[in-house]
């Protein structure tokens, strides 16, 4: 009886370390995302201080974009951003920004001082679209295509890497089947 109680503990403790062990066999960066192929949640953003146009989630349709959530707090973004701002410069693919809960103007100085790769940005402090979306930190990208459904997310700096061999393999096969679509749409209309 006393080996039994003995056991029972230490059975317990390997059980739960072999759990913890697994954990950390585990991407953190390859979670799944619910999102993957249904369309973004709606959200209508107003602009960040500076700009005059916010960002909806109706501004996603009409062809293959990317939606980068950032804030001026964030560390990460500041390794992230350099890259986007290429991206921006080379890239036919419109980047569209969520500032998150940041302190009112300090996205348009950060901006100011590390440069705009986006084509459209939506304040929000209260983190509420963020939350929508799933984000659990900054930055995080999605690949977001024609009919404004999310097909890809990277938790995480997006860099050259990430960049040739997820991101934009997925936006010529998007860029395909938007075209297939307005063909299809043309035959249709026959």
């Amino acid at each position: 009886m006393k080996r039994l109680v003995f056991l029972v503990p230490l059975a317990l403790f390997v059980i739960a370390l072999g759990y913890f062990a697994l954990g950390l066999t585990r991407d953190p960066a390859k979670l799944p995302s619910t999102l993957i192929d249904r369309p973004l949640p709606d959200f209508d953003l107003p602009p960040i201080a500076g700009r005059t146009t916010g960002l909806r989630s109706a501004d996603f349709h009409g062809g293959p974009k990317l939606l980068n959530i950032w804030g001026s707090w964030c560390t990460a973004c500041v390794v992230e951003h350099p890259f986007l701002m290429e991206l921006a410069r080379v890239s036919e693919v419109p980047i569209m920004g969520v500032d998150w809960k940041d302190a009112p103007g300090a996205g348009e100085k950060w901006l100011a001082r590390h440069g705009d790769p986006f084509t459209r940005i939506g304040d929000d402090p209260s983190g509420r679209a963020a939350i929508d979306l799933g984000v659990t930190g900054a930055p995080e990208t999605f690949v977001v295509d024609a009919r404004g459904r999310v097909r890809h997310k990277i938790i995480g700096p997006i860099g050259p890497a990430i960049w040739a061999g997820e991101i934009e393999p997925l936006l010529r096969q998007l860029r395909a089947e938007a075209a297939a679509d307005t063909t299809q749409g043309a035959t249709d209309v026959r």
